[in-house]
Formats: C-alpha cells, structure tokens, sequence
C-alpha cells in the first residue's frame, strides 16, 4: 500500500498558498485493507474512505470511463493494480495532477510545475471533455489565480464541449455549487468572462449573457455597457468582503436591463421590477437556498431606493423598510445594502466614493425601531381595540420619527 497526497493540497504548497483541505491517493490496497486498518467508508459510486483518526478523505487509485452525458454518466474502475499515473489522467487541470510522496518528492507526469511556473490553467487528457462540469471548475479557478490564463487549446475544448451540448445534461445543484464557489472568489469576474468566452454562460445564465451591449446612461454609468457594469458590482462585492448572499444579489440585481424596450435606452424605466421576476426564474431553476434568494429579490426591487434614499419622503423611507423586513431582519438588511453598496460603486471612476446612503438607512432603522410600538398599541388600545387602527398609529409615529431626522439632517 502507497498512499499519496494529492490535488489541491500539493498545489497550494508549491504556490506557497495556506492548505484548507487534504486529500489522498491510496495504491495498491482494496476496500478489505482499508476498513481492516480502521478506516471508515463514505460514497456509493467509488471507494473513498475517512482516515480513523484526522477523517481526512482517502481514495483508492481509479479510473473512469464515460458511460452516458453529463458529470454522472461515469464508470469507475478501482483495484490494487491502478498506478498512480494512471489516477492522475482522470484529473481535470494539469495544476491540480499532481502528487506528493511520503518523502515530499514530487510526482508530476503532466507538468504541472511548468504550468504554475507559466500561469497557465491547462487541462490534462482529452477525457477533459467528458465532464461538463469541468468548464465550471476553471471558470472557478480563473476566478481565484488571477494571474493566470487558459491554454488556448483548453478553452478550445470548452467551446467544443459546449457546441455538442455536455452543459446542457448539468444538473441544477452542482451549476449553483460551482457558481457560488465561484462568486466567493478573489475576483469572480473572472469566472462569468470565462463562462461567456466559451459559450457556457449563454446556457446557464442566459439573463445574464443578454446584459453585454446594453447601453446605460454615461453620468450614471461612465462604463455604459450594463454587462461591464454587473462584472464590476461583482468585483466590487469581493473586495467589501460580502456574504454569499450579498454577492449573488450584486450579481442578478439588474437583470432587467437586458429586457428594456430598445425605444427607451438609455433609460431603464421599471427595470426593478423585471429584474425581481428574473431572479425568481433563476432562483427556482438552480435551486438557490433561500438566503441568497431573498436578498437577491429584494436588492433588485429596491437598489434605486436604497440610492436615492435622501430624496424618499418619510412614508416612503418606511415602507421600504418594511418591505424589507428590516425591523425583524436587520442582519438581512445589512447585506442588501452591501450588494446596493457595491452597485454604487462598481461603476468607472466611482470606486472610491463613499456609499453615504448606507449611514442614512441605518439611522432611518435605528430611528424606526426606537418606536416603542408597545406603548402605542397599549395606548391606542384603551380607546380603539381595532388592530388597523393599531397600526396606523405605530406607523404614523414610525413616519414622526423619520420625519424629525431627515429635518435634522438638513
């Protein structure tokens, strides 16, 4: 029995990269050896095991072979005679093909060193192309290793795959893990520019993909083209360290624009409304938890609000919180108003800026939960046991309250 560490552990180490997770090869030994050493098995479709004492996961050497379309249509073949070449070849991109021993001599039959040395994402075998999900995962790891850019062959391979349709047998729930990976990345616009140079995201985002060309106003937006502008609201989340959640919503915040009537560009009149009913469609097809989903709506309905705060009436200003559900989800809000931060500022020029809006909308909640809605409805109760007039007068001290800081704000 030889065991190997493999994969992203030994790529990370030779890039000097911190290592979160730790995986091994096991050759030579079967599943009697491996269970009769303590470890514990895990997965149906191939032998992996957890080591008894770190549960880091351990697989027997393998190989595979495509038996039907899509990243599930695979056999896999793993007994004591699969070298550790051979499990190799099965591996997506020649950076993560490569093996440590237990003396730390390297094992490298693909020239991955070469590659990391290069900057280069290259893909390992031609069998590359029997797994769709792999055009995601270099998206993703385009997204992450900034410096570095795809073999042309290898993007070639990508435009292939797409042609003959292996994105379209994707399953919705490995789409959004990949996705999400993705936008959790040091710059994920690396990912959807990956997506779209190669075709896959005119399948998986069509929404999306329509944004490219679509003119917006120049004193809004100095970058004009709307799909620019959704790669630098992206951008622009990362780098203000946001939740998922948040950046899934500076993702999808404006995917209405790409519907506008062409009569009135620039100009995207009711574009909030068309991008909620986008989401909605996208949430439900990928399956999006609930989280993202939530923020995402409620970003793309209220990003103008949220911009324009110092115009809103008091009236207005609750209403939109309330429709935020601010009140009872204040962690919540803050994340919208992150995605509307890195909306305002992911535009050309106006990186810098400060998001003053932000700091109204939390003293306008501040200032709303301050009500004592209690008392009112203790109050109001004495004279009145009709619970809409209840809550008209808890709203009516809500707008007060409002009203008195926007007057000392001026």
């Amino acid at each position: 029995m030889e065991i190997y560490a493999v994969g992203g552990a030994v790529r990370d180490e030779l890039m000097g990269l911190p290592v979160k997770d730790r995986d091994w090869v096991v050759v030579g030994a079967t599943p009697q050896d491996m269970l009769a050493q303590g470890f514990a098995p895990v997965g149906r479709d191939f032998p992996v095991f957890l080591h008894p004492r770190t549960h880091e996961e351990y697989a027997l050497a393998r190989t595979e072979r495509k038996t039907a379309p899509g990243y599930t249509g695979f056999a896999f073949h793993a007994e004591p005679g699969v070298t550790l070449e051979q499990d190799l070849t099965r591996r997506d991109l020649t950076i993560n093909a490569m093996a440590r021993d237990e003396t730390g001599a390297i094992i490298d039959p693909h020239g991955g060193r070469a590659d990391l040395a290069a900057r280069v994402l290259r893909h390992v075998a031609p069998a590359f192309a029997e797994d769709p999900v792999r055009i995601l995962r270099v998206a993703r790891f385009a997204a992450r290793f900034i410096d570095f850019s795809i073999a042309a062959e290898t993007m070639q391979l990508m435009r292939d795959m797409v042609a003959a349709g292996e994105v379209d047998a994707l399953v919705a729930e490995r789409v959004w893990q990949e996705l999400a990976r993705g936008l959790m990345e040091a710059m994920p616009s690396r990912m959807f520019d990956v997506l779209r140079e190669c075709g896959a995201l005119a399948c998986l985002l069509p929404e999306l993909d329509a944004l490219w060309g679509v003119p917006q106003r120049a004193d809004y937006h100095p970058e004009v083209d709307t799909g620019v502008h959704v790669m630098m609201v992206i951008d622009m989340s990362a780098r203000l360290a946001a939740a998922l959640p948040a950046r899934f919503a500076a993702l999808t915040h404006d995917l209405g624009k790409g519907r506008t009537p062409v009569d009135i560009l620039p100009r995207h009149h009711g574009h909030e409304a068309r991008s909620v009913t986008m989401v909605e469609a996208i949430c439900e097809r990928l399956r999006v938890p609930t989280d993202c989903r939530d923020v995402a709506r409620l970003a793309a309905r209220f990003h103008g609000d949220m911009h324009r705060v110092a115009e809103l009436r008091p009236e207005t200003r609750l209403s939109v919180l309330e429709r935020c559900d601010a009140l009872r989800r204040p962690d919540r809000f803050e994340m919208i108003l992150l995605a509307c931060e890195a909306d305002y500022r992911g535009r050309l020029g106006w990186e810098e800026r400060d998001y003053t809006q932000a700091a109204i909308w939390r003293e306008a909640l501040a200032a709303v939960r301050a009500v004592d809605a209690g008392a009112i409805a203790a109050a109001t109760a004495g004279g009145d046991t009709d619970p809409q007039a209840i809550a008209r007068s808890i709203s009516a001290a809500r707008v007060d309250a409002l009203r008195i800081l926007k007057a000392a704000s001026q």
